[in-house]
């Protein structure tokens, strides 16, 4: 069953721009949303300012795209942990720094995850993952939280047969 995944880490807020955390952070981001961008209309409602760094390499592990994204993100740290503190304060039901990890299973074409016995040697391991006290340490100075979305988008083949 391929997988198509993909991880970033955002800072997220109704009232500090993208552009503003851009300025303190001193860090450009891969990404970002402006509030009310998603919405159509001559007055668009405002949801959310987002500042994301990325890593859809495709053919990596969970572990290894986090790994890329923190490489980029650790010299900033403690001005990423200010900074989410501040948007905290801003929006209490925060918290405004996250850690996503998107996942979509299907059967299409695309990197698989075989099982052993007939898995070569140079198939990317896609399925399982871990977070190492480094990421937990990242996450828990920078006040983040970890949010996992996995979507099933096999069909349904139960549906393909025939009815007795």
């Amino acid at each position: 069953m391929p997988v198509d995944q993909y991880v970033y880490f955002a800072l997220s807020s109704y009232v500090t721009s993208a552009v503003e955390m851009t300025a303190v952070l001193g860090l450009e981001p891969d990404e970002t949303v402006v509030r009310g961008s998603r919405i159509p209309g001559p007055k668009p409602i405002p949801v959310v300012h987002r500042w994301k760094i990325v890593c859809r390499e495709p053919g990596l592990s969970v572990d290894e795209q986090i790994a890329r994204v923190l490489k980029r993100l650790a010299p900033h740290a403690e001005a990423i942990a200010a900074l989410a503190r501040r948007l905290d304060a801003e929006d209490p039901q925060g918290p405004s720094a996250v850690l996503e990890v998107v996942r979509y299973f299907n059967d299409g074409p695309g990197p698989k995850d075989h099982p052993l016995s007939d898995a070569p040697a140079e198939a990317p391991k896609l399925f399982g993952w871990h977070l190492g006290r480094d990421v937990l340490g990242f996450l828990h100075r920078t006040g983040a939280v970890l949010d996992v979305d996995e979507y099933d988008l096999t069909p349904d083949h139960a549906d393909d047969e025939p009815a007795s």
